[in-house]
């Protein structure tokens, strides 16, 4: 029952799911003056929400608490959280990566760097959510060992649905494979909460964030005040607002499972 309403209840808080309910009670409100005020509600949440400023500035806030270190030292183990890979179902003939696939290449670079000796890849799948036939574990694994690592080195976490169960069934193997210290991959925006929860397993834990949406250069030119770059930062996007409601997702995760004891 968590899942479920970890994965439903937050629609209507994001920006576009609120926007869609006070759009809905302004149809059904007799009232001119509060239909007003609840058309204007939805579309400044829908500006603010689909601007750049708001967006980058949100995402910048999650994926540069844990800057990657010039120099990643070594550990007993490398942990991939699932969510880079697409299943392969037709007219997909294989699996392929989408745009958090950087965590598979950055984990492989890491043990090719002889950074661990083992990968440990976690992500299950929410049958009710998604019937994609196989676990992003799984996944990640296929796509690994076509990269040339050995499926010896890989160990498989197929059973979680959310990032709690992600630490919590990954460290049960760890602990059997007497694994203290860890290299842990994952997105940058999802870094914050995936440090904390496998620290609070009692991990040591080395962040290697990848796939950062707000670099030095994107940040450096969102604060161009010339008209075209003004126009382009004010007007709202679909990329803007999915960014500012994967940015809402995490801080909403991190109140959640702090509210949990899971922190």
């Amino acid at each position: 029952m968590f899942v479920f309403l970890s994965k439903f209840l937050p629609l209507f808080v994001y920006p576009l799911g609120l926007a869609c309910v006070l759009l809905i009670l302004a149809l059904i409100r007799s009232s001119t003056r509060i239909r007003s005020y609840l058309i204007s509600g939805a579309l400044i949440l829908l500006w603010l929400g689909g601007n750049r400023w708001v967006a980058y500035s949100l995402a910048r806030s999650l994926e540069w608490r844990y800057l990657p270190p010039d120099e990643i030292p070594p550990a007993e183990a490398i942990v991939v959280l699932g969510g880079g890979t697409e299943a392969p179902s037709y007219p997909r003939l294989f699996v392929e990566v989408n745009g958090a696939g950087d965590r598979v290449i950055f984990a492989a670079r890491l043990f090719k760097q002889g950074k661990a000796p083992f990968i440990l890849l976690s992500g299950g799948y929410i049958t009710w959510l998604s019937q994609r036939g196989s676990t992003p574990a799984e996944e990640m694994a296929d796509l690994l060992t076509l990269i040339g690592i050995p499926s010896e080195a890989l160990w498989l976490q197929p059973r979680s649905q959310n990032t709690h169960e992600d630490a919590v069934f990954s460290a049960e193997i760890l602990r059997q494979k007497g694994v203290h210290r860890i290299i842990l991959v994952t997105s940058a925006q999802h870094m914050p909460r995936s440090v904390a929860l496998f620290k609070h397993q009692g991990f040591e834990v080395i962040p290697a964030p990848t796939d950062f949406n707000v670099t030095e250069n994107t940040w450096r030119d969102l604060w161009r005040f010339d008209p075209p770059s003004l126009l382009i930062n004010l007007l709202p996007t679909a990329d803007n607002l999915g960014l500012t409601t994967s940015s809402l997702k995490e801080y909403l995760g991190l109140l959640i499972y702090r509210l949990q004891g899971w922190l």
